[in-house]
């Protein structure tokens, strides 16, 4: 399967506390998708994250959130189209500013969290996090079948739509976004990775069929052995080559 990439959300640690499994994660992804300060991370975390990315030779893309570090970015809030791409624009223009610092460039953005099932569902949303992204001229990762990936589509800009290999599926084909990350199992993973590829299909919490799209297979690294989650996906990826 030549084309389909791993991202990876990571640099969500900041301050004394430590969360995910970054460096141990590097190695079997494509693209770091960096915490830009609001929901989680700080400046110390964003440098140390985009060099560790550097090293393994792995893309570095901005993960912009919602400005809310107690809910971790994964509670919604009510936002205006302009408050959404000053949102993301903020945070993009740090991450870059380390990106350049360290000689590499941005590759990509990615919402994080509640911000990005937000944009699913919400033209304005969408709307905002499009402008951005044009202004920075970068492509974004996304989901099919939604509001999100019609904006960008209608707007002409590059977009790659992502599959959840950790996260349930509801009946409409969304990921539910929850406070914590359950652990799954490594044999789990390979299926539905292939499944999705194939098939283009998953199945939701309450058993229904549910068109997906993977282009690119999200791993998050603050999931519970998100180290054996991403080497299964890798492993499970170079298989199907």
């Amino acid at each position: 399967m030549t084309g389909v990439t791993v991202n990876c959300d990571m640099g969500e640690s900041f301050g004394i506390y430590s969360f995910g499994s970054d460096e141990a994660c590097l190695p079997f992804v494509t693209h770091a998708n960096i915490a830009c300060g609001f929901h989680a991370s700080d400046p110390i975390v964003m440098r140390k994250t985009v060099r560790l990315a550097k090293e393994h030779g792995v893309k570095i893309g901005s993960h912009p959130g919602l400005p809310d570090r107690e809910g971790f970015g994964r509670r919604e809030m009510r936002m205006t189209r302009e408050e959404v791409s000053a949102l993301v624009i903020y945070q993009t223009g740090a991450l870059d500013a380390f990106a350049r610092a360290e000689g590499v460039a941005l590759s990509h953005i990615k919402p994080h969290g509640s911000l990005m099932g937000m944009a699913q569902r919400e033209e304005h949303v969408a709307m905002g996090i499009a402008d951005a992204a044009e202004m920075f001229g970068l492509p974004l990762i996304a989901n099919a079948n939604c509001v999100m990936s019609e904006v960008y589509a209608r707007r002409g800009l590059a977009f790659s739509c992502e599959f959840y290999v950790d996260l349930d599926y509801d009946d409409d084909g969304r990921q539910i976004i929850t406070m914590e990350h359950p652990p799954v199992a490594a044999e789990m993973v390979a299926r539905k990775v292939r499944r999705a590829i194939l098939e283009g299909l998953t199945t939701s919490i309450y058993g229904k069929e549910v068109s997906v799209v993977a282009e690119s297979i999200c791993v998050h690294s603050d999931t519970p052995g998100a180290l054996a989650v991403a080497k299964t996906v890798h492993e499970t990826l170079a298989a199907m080559q």
